[in-house]
């Protein structure tokens, strides 16, 4: 009898894709080899690992109120990419109703936590009891969303799901306001408790959360190595080969949207009940762009990717972003950062930067020399850029901001068009457009600067690696 090689693959086993491990690039010099070291470390011990540091923090660092509040909705956010990476990084479901679940995880707990149902004394349930129910009642309504996930797929299934979004706004702000309080919300909830204790402080809730986060990880990382988990990512890449296979497509979709929607609606109670109140606006579109975010930032299909993108969006948008001081390292920054990645050779990257500099000196003094009242602002409320006479900030800088934005925005398609040589002479007047629109308008509306330059950001992160911070490069076969 013939005897196989060992060299040879064996029977029903691809083996381009059994040594993808042996072609994985890794980071030159010293990165390359923490890489490596870092990987040899098993998955539980670093989710026990990023456990603990989540649960000492408070110890040893010392948070203040404001920043155990940034913690919480950084960990809220995190849990919600968590969520929503199984239904869209696993399984390939684009679903925009997910902030639904969000927001029935809270409403639930809100009508079994408060006076609302059974007036005056309400129902008023230890949370053992209400979260649990509030889950599977989450879960429930994701088997019914998904539905249509059976017939439906891509643009199609995404409508379908937005409307379901949109509905549940609507129906919290419209429909019987007596229970579910119309436009005022409902207030006056129970904190969490049972078992004669409850959780009345940011550090409790913060705590909580990081619990909630670890066994969230741990119990989806048991489902991802499962067959479930294999059955998910072969639904991704090719519903039809993976039906094929016997994978029983639409219970896996089904599954997706039950799993995702627990998820969401267990942090939507601790939400509500750490908020002490819950309102139609707090899970409006926005909100949903934001949860997208931060798992496209991480890495959609990658666990650790999602909470990474929940943790840093958040903590960027809420600790860093409010300070118009702050904003303006981070605009600069990134401006610089973007920069120094992407001209070369250093020479052309020398001359941006130089260019800019003697360029913001000489339009100071020209437009100065013409019109006086041009430079006798304030830059972005610190007088830095004035007194350097470099910036352009009129004494009434609103219109002349709206303007440099507009203008900024048709450059950037300009430079889009133009070759590589004008590309460059072009950027020099583009940068100092974007600094006199920051310091002239952007600065002075912190509410709309942090969206834009959170969408910068994620801008500069995606062109440095479109697959987010520790997503995987997918590889398709032609």
């Amino acid at each position: 009898m013939a005897v196989e090689p060992k060299e040879s693959p064996g029977v029903g086993v691809d083996e381009w894709v059994a040594r993808s491990g042996e072609r994985k690039e890794y980071l030159p010099g010293w990165r390359g080899d923490v890489q490596r070291a870092f990987e040899r470390v098993g998955w539980w011990p670093r989710l026990a690992v990023a456990a603990a540091i989540g649960l000492f923090i408070p110890l040893v660092i010392g948070l203040n109120s404001f920043q155990f509040q940034v913690g919480i909705d950084a960990l809220l956010l995190a849990i919600l990419a968590l969520g929503l990476n199984v239904s869209v990084g696993w399984a390939g479901l684009l679903d925009l109703g997910y902030i639904a679940f969000y927001g029935f995880g809270a409403y639930g707990y809100a009508l079994l936590s408060s006076n609302q149902l059974n007036p005056p004394a309400g129902i008023h349930w230890p949370a053992y009891f209400s979260i649990p129910l509030v889950m599977i009642g989450a879960g429930i309504l994701g088997l019914l969303v998904g539905l249509p996930s059976r017939r439906l797929i891509g643009d199609y299934l995404a409508i379908v799901t937005l409307f379901f979004g949109e509905a549940f706004f609507e129906f919290t702000n419209n429909v019987a306001p007596s229970k579910l309080g119309g436009p005022n919300g409902i207030i006056a909830l129970d904190p969490i408790h049972g078992v004669n204790h409850q959780i009345t402080t940011l550090q409790g809730y913060f705590i909580l959360l990081v619990i909630l986060l670890v066994l969230s990880m741990a119990v989806l990382h048991m489902l991802d190595t499962s067959r479930t988990g294999r059955a998910w990512r072969a639904v991704r890449e090719d519903p039809l080969a993976a039906s094929a296979m016997t994978v029983p497509v639409n219970r896996v979709k089904l599954l997706a949207f039950a799993i995702g929607a627990m998820i969401a609606a267990m942090a939507g109670t601790v939400f509500a009940a750490q908020q002490t109140s819950v309102f139609p606006t707090d899970f409006d579109t926005p909100f949903l762009i934001l949860i997208y975010a931060a798992l496209i930032l991480g890495g959609a299909g990658s666990m650790s990717g999602a909470v990474l993108g929940g943790l840093l969006l958040s903590i960027v948008l809420d600790g860093f972003l409010r300070s118009p001081t702050q904003s303006g390292y981070i605009f600069y920054g990134v401006i610089l950062v973007t920069l120094l990645l992407k001209l070369r050779p250093w020479s052309r990257l020398a001359f941006v930067v130089g260019g800019t500099i003697v360029f913001g000196f000489v339009m100071n003094a020209i437009v100065g020399a013409i019109w006086p009242t041009a430079t006798a602002g304030i830059a972005g409320g610190n007088n830095t850029w004035t007194d350097l006479h470099w910036a352009i900030v009129p004494a009434n800088p609103v219109l002349f901001g709206n303007i440099c934005f507009v203008a900024l925005l048709c450059m950037v398609i300009v430079l889009a068009q133009v070759h590589h040589r004008w590309r460059t002479i072009l950027l020099i007047p583009t940068l100092y457009l974007a600094a006199c629109t920051w310091e002239a308008r952007l600065s002075q509306v912190p509410a709309i600067t942090r969206l834009l330059l959170l969408g910068a950001i994620l801008i500069v992160v995606m062109a440095w690696r479109p697959s987010g911070l520790l997503g995987s490069r997918r590889v398709e076969i032609v």
